[in-house]
């Protein structure tokens, strides 16, 4: 998911400046007083982030999660959020993310406008996000926690991921999971036909978006760094992409993002989002994806939104299973 272009609408914060500043006390005092939280002199390492050097405990007790990408990091990582924010369009966390694993996490308000009252109670020790996301509340977040920010989300996602490891104090379980995630990678590829045939199947994925335009994902994006590891092709007009992330279009030039293969996905309303127009139309079935029956619907929480090695790898047992079902 791009951190700057999703149609998110904002809500204000509910708490007042008062009750906030009483739960930042509490949350120090809290994270003092906690004598098995790592923080304790001896007990740090230092963390570069997008905002400058962080001192983070040495093994992070309570951690909270600002956005998808990093609640995937830290369950792929083993570790399990005492609070993650959720995307305003879902309910709850995403669906792709093990149950188990999320029990217990506590919601903690809408991804771009976390209640940081509701943060500061769960006494964290560490805070996961973007600068992107949450630079205007970088003070407050770090009167509650160290707080260690990557500069943005998305693209750069195997980076961050490297980031979240260092900060959790889990660079073993990251590199396992690197390994993984490449093997699968190979894997995918062979399934499909090797390497020359995943070049020559030019891949589009496209996302409907409620009182947005039609977004056809370029190769800086999250998606787009999967179907290059897998060798996948890409048609022309990817190469229009802004900034390399992505094309908008209209119903009325869908045509223009015909490939061999075409992935899709909803977020929102889908007449708001233009997608029932947009299927419905002639340019939408005259396309050769279409015709040929290469369209797959997917889950725009697991495709878009989830960012990390465990969406990842739901993603590429799709990605095998509808490059192989006809071939």
């Amino acid at each position: 998911m791009n951190p700057t272009r999703t149609p998110l609408r904002r809500r204000s914060l509910t708490t007042g400046a008062l009750a906030l500043t009483g739960a930042l006390a509490l949350a120090a005092c809290g994270a003092s007083d906690s004598g098995g939280s790592g923080a304790g002199p001896g007990r740090t390492r230092t963390v570069q982030t997008a905002m400058g050097d962080v001192q983070v405990p040495l093994k992070p007790r309570r951690v909270v999660v600002l956005d998808t990408a990093e609640l995937d990091s830290a369950l792929t990582l083993g570790v399990r959020p005492v609070g993650a924010t959720h995307v305003e369009a879902a309910a709850g966390f995403p669906g792709y993310l093990p149950e188990d694993r999320l029990a217990g996490v506590k919601d903690v308000g809408e991804m771009l406008n976390p209640d940081l009252e509701a943060v500061a109670a769960l006494e964290p020790d560490l805070i996961l996000t973007s600068k992107i996301r949450h630079a205007a509340q970088y003070d407050q977040l770090k009167n509650i926690a160290p707080t260690v920010m990557t500069e943005t989300t998305g693209y750069p996602w195997k980076q961050n991921f490297q980031v979240h490891a260092e900060a959790l104090g889990r660079q073993a379980e990251a590199k396992r999971a690197v390994a993984q995630y490449t093997a699968h990678t190979k894997k995918v590829t062979a399934a499909i036909g090797g390497t020359a045939k995943a070049a020559r199947t030019e891949v589009n994925v496209l996302r409907f978006i409620e009182g947005a335009d039609i977004r056809l994902y370029g190769d800086r994006s999250y998606i787009a760094t999967l179907l290059k590891d897998v060798g996948l092709g890409r048609p022309p007009i990817t190469a229009k992409a802004k900034d390399g992330f992505s094309y908008d279009l209209s119903p009325e030039k869908i045509d223009l993002a015909d490939a061999d293969v075409i992935f899709r996905s909803t977020y929102g309303d889908p007449k708001k989002s233009k997608e029932t127009q947009t299927v419905g139309s002639g340019l939408w079935k005259k396309m050769r994806a279409v015709r040929s029956g290469d369209v797959h619907t997917v889950d725009d929480e697991l495709w878009i939104q989830g960012i990390g090695y465990t969406a990842a790898d739901r993603i590429l047992d799709e990605l095998r299973a509808d490059l192989t079902e006809k071939r």
